[in-house]
């Protein structure tokens, strides 16, 4: 029963990116072909809000539920890294025609077939935590 709040929160945000239209396949297929705004304009809203967020608690010394401070390390310098998993991301994003955290709510919203790219990246994430020793960071 603690963890309800957390339940509830994604409930409502399966809500608000299903009314936004943008678990829809359509819309992400018309911002993979530049002919709407309406998805870049999702993801420069979060990001905004985002960095925004990040800068208040990194400026406050915000703490969290337990009163520990939270802290946000740097991220490492790097081009190779983020460059090959940009393009990763993007092809799977334009493959499937779904971000990943969407998944659950695609099959919440009973697009079962979706269960299908769900174990994929279930799949994919085992690989990643088998290699990662291996792979340059």
């Amino acid at each position: 029963m603690k963890f309800i709040k957390y339940l509830l929160v994604g409930v409502v945000f399966g809500i608000v990116l299903t009314k936004s239209e943008a678990v829809s396949w359509y819309r992400i297929y018309e911002m993979f072909h530049f002919q709407s705004f309406h998805m870049f304009g999702i993801i420069m809203t979060a990001v905004v809000v985002g960095t925004i967020g990040v800068q208040l608690i990194k400026r406050n010394n915000v703490k969290d539920i337990t009163g520990a401070p939270i802290v946000i390390p740097d991220k490492e310098k790097g081009f190779t890294n983020y460059l090959v998993g940009g393009i990763l991301f993007g092809l799977g994003w334009g493959l499937i025609g779904t971000c990943p955290g969407p998944m659950y709510i695609l099959i919440g919203a009973g697009f079962y077939g979706i269960g299908v790219v769900l174990l994929g990246a279930l799949v994919g994430t085992y690989f990643y935590g088998i290699v990662k020793s291996k792979l340059p960071h």
